[in-house]
């Protein structure tokens, strides 16, 4: 029986977390890669002003060229804005600091919410051959978020194990929620990962428990624990499994890639 939420093409999955430092950018950079290393096709969208995914997968910004900001706002051709990277099988749409007024401009479209859904199922896409398209979304609930949210098929949510972790997801859910009913019915959680995990710390281990209690089945066996290379590794401009890859850090994300990916063809078989 297949997934009533895929459409034909490749699965697009949102990275979103309103919260700012839980490892939204560091969990889409590496579980890219790892998804790469399986041999599977991933092109990552920036969708982040900040462009730190763009960094991360060494591409400077006097390299980027056309942004997601061109491709959102100036009809520019996908195939003229998207990137190799350093990692095979891994593609990257930059972000610039100009995305950051894309918001403004945005409101004044009347398919704002839809530009990224209609660039992503251009017939052009099929010339890549995408297994997996990964979106970092922006630190808010802005309408860059929605619009990754209405490209997505699902949406992937890095929780940090710090204290409060779980009560920013309530206003998360309720924009998904608002996405499912307006713009996207069939949009999904692919699932909760938890990042920076320390098993020797109380807080960790009770954040998990309060998780995986709220939250069953939709938060993933594999954890990613807090590691020092997984913080080095965007500063060498690479994913953790390229800078370091017998890291505690790159076997996480190897790990969670394997999940994720076998997960999907439980629901495709």
């Amino acid at each position: 029986m297949s997934d009533p939420t895929r459409a034909a093409g490749p699965k697009i999955i949102a990275v979103a977390n309103q919260k700012g430092g839980v490892g939204k950018t560091t969990t889409t950079i590496n579980l890219g890669a790892a998804m790469a290393e399986l041999g599977l096709r991933v092109l990552v969208i920036d969708l982040d002003p900040q462009g730190n995914a763009s960094t991360g997968l060494g591409v400077e910004p006097e390299d980027r060229g056309y942004t997601t900001y061109e491709l959102l706002l100036e009809d520019i051709a996908l195939r003229d804005v998207i990137l190799p990277t350093t990692t095979k099988n891994l593609m990257l749409v930059p972000a610039t600091v100009d995305l950051s007024s894309a918001d403004m401009e945005l409101i004044s479209n009347e398919k704002r919410s839809f530009l990224l859904h209609d660039v992503l199922r251009q017939p052009a896409m099929d010339d890549f051959h995408f297994d997996y398209i990964l979106i970092d979304c922006p630190p808010s609930l802005n309408l860059l978020t929605v619009n990754a949210m209405v490209a997505a098929h699902s949406v992937l949510v890095p929780l940090q194990s710090e204290f409060f972790a779980l009560e920013g997801l309530s206003q998360l859910m309720l924009t998904i929620r608002d996405v499912r009913q307006s713009a996207n019915p069939d949009l999904r959680i692919e699932g909760v990962v938890l990042t920076m995990y320390d098993a020797r710390n109380n807080l960790s281990q009770q954040v998990e428990a309060d998780a995986r209690a709220n939250l069953a089945d939709l938060v993933f066996d594999t954890v990613i624990p807090r590691n020092v290379r997984v913080s080095e590794a965007p500063s060498y401009a690479l994913p953790v499994l390229a800078y370091d890859t017998q890291s505690k850090g790159a076997a996480a994300y190897r790990m969670l890639a394997d999940e994720l990916v076998k997960r999907n063809a439980r629901l495709a078989a």
